[in-house]
């Protein structure tokens, strides 16, 4: 069997057009990305209905950038 990193060059070899549709038929034989098993899809549910209802109880961009910067 090959390797990951054998069969990753053998496809980087791939003109381009033919490397986007390999690309495309791995990602389409997995799972949807949107899966729930941590809960996580319906916190942001949640959370986005949250914001509908009262825009002002986010964090601004400016605010995350802010944090993220202080760390």
């Amino acid at each position: 069997m090959m390797s990951i990193e054998e069969i990753r060059n053998g496809a980087m070899g791939l003109p381009q057009d033919e490397r986007a549709l390999l690309a495309a038929s791995l990602l389409a034989s997995l799972p949807a990305v949107l899966d729930d098993d941590d809960d996580g899809v319906s916190e942001a549910r949640r959370r986005s209905l949250d914001l509908d209802e009262d825009p002002t109880s986010g964090v601004t961009w400016d605010e995350i950038s802010r944090g993220v910067r202080s760390r």
